[in-house]
């Protein structure tokens, strides 16, 4: 999942307040040992914004993390990744809490009350946000054609039957690039079957167009993100290794990630 990047709320002095997410949790909740961080960023600490209501956050060097220096680096990709990678983490690392709200990437506030004062401005959408989300996870499934059942094989020509190993090549050619037109102009019907059946086990789900993503391996038919209860995870996992199974038979390849937090349910 890309984060949207924003350096918002950002005053130049010595220090800022980093945001990485809004947790409810009937406890205050502890980081695990090791635990990532933003680069140059002090260790996670947590805010409460309200009863059962904490913000991860952490001191931010603002002749690191300052609006102007952001703005300069944000075309330096592999800078924007490994800060990305760095705040995905410590997100990632609340999964199990009640309901973790990912805040955007570069959220940076003056202080801690007026991170604070933030969170209360907006308490109606982010107590809609924590209903919405609260006790699930987030799954992404990305189905592709399968190139790799659709490449030709290669005839092994010998002496006296080169012709006869043309003929053969020639005929699986032809029957594996009609196999090829087949699947494509199925593919739509079993995009769409293959997302209800998994929907019908989420309490939401939402994709992009093939045509906006990247293609890696195979032409990508369909990346969808699923939010599941968690007490729902296991039958929904079994769901899709199990349509995994039945559709590369038929020249798909089906792959699930997660759990998530939310990342693609709370940015409405």
């Amino acid at each position: 999942m890309d984060p949207a990047v924003s350096a918002v709320n950002v005053i130049e002095m010595s220090i800022g307040t980093y945001v990485y997410c809004l947790i409810s949790s009937d406890r205050k909740p502890s980081m695990p040992r090791r635990a990532a961080r933003m680069p140059g960023m002090g260790p996670v600490r947590f805010l409460e914004v309200g009863e059962g209501r904490w913000l991860a956050v952490a001191s931010a060097p603002l002749n690191r993390y300052g609006e102007e220096i952001i703005n300069q680096k944000l075309s330096d990709l592999a800078w924007v990744s490994h800060a990305a990678v760095a705040h995905e983490a410590v997100v990632e690392s609340f999964t199990g809490q009640k309901a973790v709200l990912p805040m955007k990437l570069f959220t940076i506030f003056a202080s801690d009350d007026r991170a604070a004062e933030e969170i209360q401005r907006d308490r109606g959408r982010v107590d809609a946000l924590i209903k919405r989300v609260a006790n699930q996870q987030e799954w992404g499934v990305r189905m592709t054609l399968d190139k790799a059942r659709l490449r030709p094989a290669k005839a092994a020509a010998r002496p006296g039957r080169a012709k006869a190993a043309g003929t053969k090549y020639l005929s699986r050619k032809k029957a594996q690039r009609d196999a090829a037109v087949e699947l494509a102009e199925h593919a739509q019907e079993t995009v769409t079957s293959l997302y209800d059946r998994l929907g019908a086990r989420a309490s939401l789900a939402r994709r992009r167009f093939a045509s906006e993503l990247p293609v890696q391996g195979g032409p990508l038919l369909i990346d969808a993100a699923f939010l599941v209860p968690r007490a729902r995870a296991a039958s929904f996992r079994t769901l899709v290794k199990s349509e995994a199974r039945r559709l590369g038979k038929l020249g798909y390849h089906v792959t699930l990630t997660g759990p998530w937090p939310p990342y693609t349910f709370v940015n409405d």
